[in-house]
């Protein structure tokens, strides 16, 4: 088991595979350098799998993982890991399944980068992080994010997610108080996703 503490890196992009964390307690953004922008394709809670994609020929991390807040993870060797694959069909039929999963929604983040607008991104992006993460007591989503992270998961510049969650407040569809957000009108969020 490992400690990291928040803003720790797990991996580095372009740095060679050394092993894979699965996620114990905390939050890892797994993201990538777009150009001069970072991107974040994915955020991870306890249970999830993070580092794996660099597994095939090149062994390199494509992404990087940071923790969000105070993480521990189980950090699983390469070299074990495929040992256990060899062995263990169960297993490695639950990761082929994981995999294929995990490129349906990337290529639906893809796809919506490239067609949704950034109002749709931005309501998309607060309920899959709903519908993730959950709710706590009071309602908001069990997450606390940056305005610059939340930019970096939606693929947009932090203005252009200020003025939109700001334009989400004045229409009483979210409410938030510092980097707590909570969804007031699920409905109206879901028409802004199938609008775009």
């Amino acid at each position: 088991m490992v400690s990291i503490k928040k803003g720790g890196i797990l991996f580095k992009e372009g740095e060679e595979m050394t092993g894979m964390y699965f996620v114990h307690s905390g939050v890892v953004k797994v993201h990538k350098q777009w150009g001069q922008k970072e991107l974040i394709v994915r955020f991870a809670k306890n249970g999830d799998i993070v580092g794996h994609r660099a597994l095939g020929t090149d062994s390199i991390y494509p992404v990087s993982g940071t923790a969000l807040e105070n993480t521990t993870a189980c950090f699983i060797p390469l070299d074990f890991f495929i040992s256990s694959l060899k062995i263990n069909y169960e297993f490695m039929h639950w990761l082929m399944l994981f995999f294929a999963e995990e490129l349906k929604q990337s290529e639906r983040k893809m796809r919506n980068l490239a067609h949704m607008s950034v109002k749709g991104r931005v309501a998309k992006a607060l309920l899959l992080l709903q519908s993730k993460f959950g709710t706590k007591p009071d309602g908001h989503i069990d997450l606390l994010l940056s305005r610059q992270d939340f930019a970096s998961y939606t693929g947009t510049t932090y203005e252009t997610v200020f003025r939109i969650i700001t334009d989400l407040i004045e229409q009483n569809i979210i409410a938030v108080e510092g980097k707590k957000i909570t969804i007031l009108n699920e409905n109206a969020l879901e028409l802004l996703t199938n609008d775009a």
